[in-house]
């Protein structure tokens, strides 16, 4: 089996974990009423691992069908995966910030895999798939769009619910303005900095083999592309 189907396939299948552990996720969330269902979406991990769910059904099956990822793919991915691996580190910190203070947070399963596991897997994968292309650094403050946007719709639904995904943009929490000025511009800092990594692995060359292997399958399927009478006046 061909690298580039062998990827195709990855995709998929992280896909198809990535929704269960979404499902999960929620029932285990209204199971143990530590969620109301109508909170659910919004935490930016659920949002953004929802378009994880979405975009790379899409990247697997381009995968299986064409040699090289399109531009606008290489993209979206980069993307996506700064907003979740971002959002897994901003967990990671929350639980271990409880821990210090004693406050006990459960994490199942699903949570593990949408915050760590997932992120990891997929950037690696994604780093050594053969048709894969470079990101542009654009990426980089166009990544900071989606949190910016959904920091200010959370402002504003917060006060009309009583409630915050997180505790540091709720005023009840956090000792004034200051302190959340500060946690917003660590966070946009943090978003801004997976951004920049993601981009230098993706201009990191492939594997002696696998590049080797992705260039021939580009040459093919750029030649069987041709039309017939074009290859007949090259020949």
């Amino acid at each position: 089996m061909k690298a580039r189907t062998v990827f195709g396939l990855l995709r998929l299948g992280a896909a198809a974990v990535c929704l269960v552990a979404l499902i999960h996720r929620l029932a285990w969330g209204l199971a143990s009423n530590t969620i109301a269902s109508q909170n659910f979406f919004a935490y930016l991990t659920n949002q953004s691992n929802i378009a994880f769910v979405v975009l790379l059904s899409i990247a697997g099956v381009i995968a299986l069908r064409r040699a090289r990822d399109p531009r606008w793919l290489t993209v979206a991915l980069a993307l996506v995966l700064t907003w979740t691996i971002t959002a897994g580190l901003v967990f990671a910190i929350l639980v271990w910030q409880a821990g210090l203070r004693g406050i006990r947070i459960d994490v199942p399963w699903s949570d593990q895999v949408l915050h760590f596991w997932l992120p990891a897997v997929t950037v690696a994968a994604w780093a050594l798939a053969p048709g894969h292309r470079s990101v542009p650094w654009r990426v980089v403050p166009v990544a900071l769009a989606y949190p910016v946007l959904w920091g200010i719709a959370t402002m504003i639904r917060g006060p009309l619910i009583g409630w915050y995904p997180y505790y540091f943009l709720d005023p009840r929490q956090v000792s004034g303005p200051v302190e959340f000025l500060v946690s917003a511009a660590i966070a946009l800092g943090t978003f801004a900095a997976v951004a920049t990594v993601l981009v230098l692995i993706s201009r990191m060359p492939l594997p002696r083999r696998l590049r080797s292997e992705a260039e021939h399958s580009a040459r093919r399927s750029t030649k069987e592309q041709v039309p017939i009478d074009e290859r007949v006046g090259q020949t």
